[in-house]
């Protein structure tokens, strides 16, 4: 389906306005309340009083300059945040479509070229101009952030959007859960609309953090058999509570023998590095094993998956376009799915990064109550205890590690028709 081009109809704002925002000025990643400034509306932008805010573990990535390598070097002060959710307060004069007092949800993008054949499928996240909601480059003017190169995230109090990359959030959908869908729903909802996840399908979840349980969740509401794979039983009831009907320790040879080459597409999401071959080895002949986290074992099937134009066995994903990212909240809005959330204060927002840090083996999604806990007030309180973020040092990937992983990779059978 095509999706009509927007006409050029964005004024360079000449004023800002003040925001509140949470920021760390370096990759230390300690953050503090500061005043920044966020552009005036043009003609199609949509301004947010802001909620909630989810906290994601790509924010503590980049905020601390893991991703450099990758996407660039930060602007600091660094304001992260791809997870909105708030009321409609303003709209531009062009704006259809959302009315003041709407609920708004805004993820990971905020432009694109709009024009391009992926814009024009509602792919924009595959264009080669998308901008981030925070860390992107403005080349446009429709993200233009005042007096800064990049742009700056939801950790704020207002937020100004162009409306084509607002998501309306039902108002029957709880507005502390809608954040995390922004992320993490379209994260595992693409590739299982990608691969045509249908009922019947037998798909496994690896990993039960805050991805994970959102894909046990949504894998199950498209009728598919869900198999929740973790490295030990520790997580069998949590993931059954989840609504998987089926556990898998990864751990255990004997169970891992008795789903050999019975999954039709299996959802990695385990964030760091790992031998991703004993999980392909459940594949059917005609299976997907999709890879969700930040490590080598991605970018090598990114090459692979070139290589081999888009016939690899192991592939990638990462997140969705719009019109799919209004497709998994209409869907969880639906079928009652809602992440595990925590609501925290944003004064606790560097022990968070810390507890993200040392792993999310809860599920557990961390979403910051914007509108009760950052304000003037913030600025007197300051944050938690005074203590600045404590972090492990983490080296970016190398280039080395992969080649050696593309070399993995394609040193076993690995596409579709093998």
């Amino acid at each position: 389906r095509r999706l009509p081009q927007l006409p050029q109809l964005f004024r360079f704002a000449a004023r800002a306005m003040e925001a509140i925002c949470m920021g760390c000025k370096d990759s230390s990643c300690s953050f503090e309340p500061l005043r920044l400034k966020r552009r005036e509306l043009n003609d199609l932008d949509v301004l947010i009083e802001m909620k909630y805010c989810g906290v994601c573990h790509s924010d503590l990535h980049i905020a601390a300059g893991h991703m450099e390598n990758v996407l660039g070097k930060v602007e600091y002060p660094c304001v992260p945040g791809h997870e909105l959710a708030g009321v409609v307060k303003q709209i531009g004069s062009k704006v259809t479509k959302f009315s003041v007092g709407d609920h708004i949800g805004v993820g990971c993008m905020v432009d694109s070229c709009l024009e391009c054949s992926k814009c024009m499928e509602g792919q924009e996240q595959k264009c080669s101009k998308q901008v981030g909601t925070y860390a992107g480059k403005d080349w446009s003017g429709r993200a233009q952030v005042p007096e800064r190169e990049q742009t700056i995230g939801g950790y704020t109090n207002v937020m100004v959007v162009q409306e084509r990359f607002g998501i309306k959030i039902p108002k029957s959908y709880p507005l502390e859960m809608a954040g995390p869908v922004m992320c993490a729903g379209i994260t595992m909802y693409d590739p299982l609309k990608a691969f045509k996840a249908q009922p019947g399908d037998k798909v496994g979840i690896v990993g039960l953090g805050g991805l994970g349980v959102m894909g046990v969740k949504l894998a199950k509401a498209l009728g598919c058999l869900v198999v929740a794979i973790s490295r030990s039983e520790s997580k069998k009831a949590f993931a059954e509570k989840c609504g998987a009907m089926a556990f898998l320790a990864s751990s255990d040879a004997a169970q891992m023998d008795e789903h050999y080459r019975s999954f039709d597409l299996i959802l990695n999401t385990i964030p760091s590095d790992h031998d991703e071959s004993i999980y392909t080895a459940l594949l059917k002949k005609s299976g997907h094993h999709v890879l969700l986290g930040l490590n080598s074992s991605t970018f090598g099937a990114f090459a692979v998956n070139a290589m081999t134009f888009g016939a690899s066995k192991v592939t990638f994903s990462g997140i969705g376009g719009i019109p799919n990212t209004q497709e998994v909240i209409d869907l969880c809005d639906a079928n009652k799915i809602y992440p595990e959330i925590e609501i925290h204060s944003v004064r606790e927002l560097n022990r968070i990064y810390e507890k993200l840090d040392s792993s999310n083996d809860a599920g557990k999604r961390y979403v910051l109550d914007i509108a009760n806990t950052l304000n003037e007030a913030t600025f007197q309180q300051g944050t938690g205890t005074g203590e600045k973020t404590q972090i492990s040092p983490m080296a970016a990937i190398p280039t080395s590690a992969v080649l050696k992983k593309v070399a993995s990779l394609l040193a076993k059978p690995v596409t579709t028709f093998c």
